[in-house]
């Protein structure tokens, strides 16, 4: 019986291959990890790199969305107080423009109305970490200075009229701020301070000034449209929400598609690794016995 020189060297190469897969797939056992390279499989490895750069994208909304969901909540309540504050002016204005109050109530009407312009400058100047939140793009600059060096007083804008927006990851712009000339167009048709300023001039020197009902009817139209600015606000935190929600859904979605892309399954592997080690052990066992002197003796 002739027997094959190269016999054995040719059972070293699939041995190698045993041994090889075995080291995979005790990796892949003891990581967790099915590609633990890009040779193992480039089809999976490169749409896991797909998978990551989207959850990248929907992490970094995630964190953007969290910071300026405070300003706009901070927007919002600032507004809502700029109302209120109006309200009562206008109330205040309203009473005594019915021409039953004597000069002392008058003044004393004139210096409630002084109180809530300096309560509203200072929403108007509302600081969010450290950033104006009214001021357009000017963010470190304080967007209304009032001076009363003129009867009635004036009051400046020092902002831009620059409006800022999110993207979301699926293309939606999300307006983040509105303004400050916008919201009280300081020199405008609907001016918030312009209204204020000349009210408080109107009744301080305790009769009413002729312009009086005007003026009160020109804050009345203020008072509206800061308020139809601030549903804008009102919109922005409500899309700024849902697109969050969305956002968390897809991104839970990605993370179970790249685990069970990248994942192993520990039961499969187990039992190749088992098949691997007993073919391991069987190439061993031929090897070893071809090569021995006692088995070419007895051919």
């Amino acid at each position: 019986m002739r027997v094959d020189p190269f016999f054995v060297t040719n059972l070293v190469e699939p041995l190698d291959q045993t041994q090889l897969s075995e080291q995979q797939l005790t990796a892949e056992l003891s990581s967790g990890v099915r590609v633990n390279s890009l040779s193992q499989d480039p089809v999976a490895s490169g749409e896991n790199v797909l998978l990551l750069n989207q959850i990248q994208r929907d992490d970094s909304f995630t964190q953007s969305s969290s910071l300026v969901q405070g300003k706009l909540q901070v927007t919002d309540s600032a507004l809502g107080s700029v109302v209120s504050q109006l309200t009562q002016a206008i109330s205040l204005a309203t009473s005594a423009n019915n021409g039953t109050m004597n000069s002392s109530n008058l003044k004393s009407i004139s210096n409630q109305i002084d109180g809530i312009r300096e309560e509203v400058l200072a929403l108007a100047n509302t600081n969010y970490q450290g950033q104006y939140i009214f001021a357009g793009g000017q963010t470190s600059n304080t967007p209304f200075t009032m001076s009363s060096g003129t009867s009635p007083a004036t009051t400046t804008y020092s902002g831009d009229g620059d409006v800022n927006s999110l993207q979301t990851p699926n293309g939606q712009s999300i307006q983040l701020n509105v303004p400050g000339d916008q919201i009280f167009a300081a020199s405008g048709a609907n001016g918030v301070f312009a209204a204020l300023n000349k009210l408080v001039a109107d009744y301080a020197s305790g009769s009413p000034s002729a312009s009086a009902v005007t003026d009160t009817e020109a804050l009345g139209s203020a008072l509206n449209y800061v308020s139809q600015q601030r549903v804008v606000v009102d919109s922005s935190l409500s899309k700024l929400t849902a697109a969050s929600v969305a956002v968390a859904s897809e991104k839970a979605q990605l993370t179970v598609a790249q685990t069970n892309l990248m994942q192993a399954d520990v039961a499969q592997v187990a039992t190749q690794l088992s098949l691997s080690e007993t073919q391991q052990t069987a190439l061993e066992a031929v090897i070893s016995q071809l090569g021995s002197n006692s088995l070419f003796s007895k051919l």
